[in-house]
Formats: C-alpha cells, sequence, structure tokens
C-alpha cells in the first residue's frame, strides 16, 4: 500500500493471510482462556460436592441431572462425580494444550509480521 512517497511497506497477499490468521488465533486464544476458566470453576465445584459426600451420613443422596434432582445410593453418586472430574481434567488439559499451541502460533506470527513492518503493525493487546 504504497502512498505517494511514504516509506510504508507494501502489504502482501501472503502478509494479509498472516494477519487474519493471527487475528483468528487471537480470537481461540481469548475463548480458549474463558473455556479454561470454566472448566476450573467445573473442578473445584466437583471437588466441593466430593467433600459435601464424605461429610454425609447419608446412604441416599440427591443428584443433579440436568434440571432435575433424583435419589441415588451415596456410592453410585461418589462413582459418578468421580468420572465426571476424570473427563474434566482430561478436557482441561486438552484446552491447555490448544492454549500453547494458539500462543506458540501468535509469537511466531509476531516475529514475521514485525520482522517485515516494524512499528507499522501493532499486535498487541489494548
Amino acid at each position: 500500500m504504497q502512498q505517494g512517497g511514504g516509506s510504508e511497506t507494501e502489504v502482501t497477499w501472503e502478509d494479509q493471510q498472516n494477519i487474519n490468521k493471527f487475528g483468528r488465533l487471537n480470537n481461540r486464544f481469548h475463548e480458549l482462556e474463558d473455556e479454561i476458566r470454566f472448566a476450573k470453576e467445573t473442578n473445584e465445584n466437583l471437588e466441593d460436592a466430593s467433600n459435601e459426600l464424605i461429610l454425609t451420613d447419608e446412604e441416599v443422596v440427591r443428584f443433579q441431572i440436568g434440571e432435575v434432582f433424583a435419589h441415588m445410593p451415596k456410592e453410585e453418586v461418589e462413582s459418578r462425580i468421580e468420572q465426571m472430574q476424570e473427563v474434566n481434567c482430561k478436557n482441561l488439559e486438552k484446552l491447555e494444550e490448544e492454549k500453547d499451541s494458539v500462543l506458540a502460533q501468535m509469537a511466531e506470527l509476531k516475529k514475521i509480521l514485525y520482522g517485515k513492518f516494524k512499528d507499522s503493525i501493532n499486535l498487541e493487546e489494548e
């Protein structure tokens, strides 16, 4: 995008693709942060529920399934909570790995784009 006698660097199609990819990765990064935060909150809630079960001396407890509470044996609820914790932990790991991958790709694109455009481009969060 040469203008008059300015010293702006021309933006090629490939540069534009890199800028667009950076934008998509940045959006995904923020989505992942939200998903990770939610998964951590879920882990804490499951941990709290598990601790509450340990403290109760009831043999049958109420367990929420969707919008409904069902009366279930304490042991079954304990094993369900354990399974939910395992699934959630695996999901959290997967999200953390994807976040690391996204950050690595963003760092690589920053290097390329700042290398070419110097101060003419801003890829930092406000």
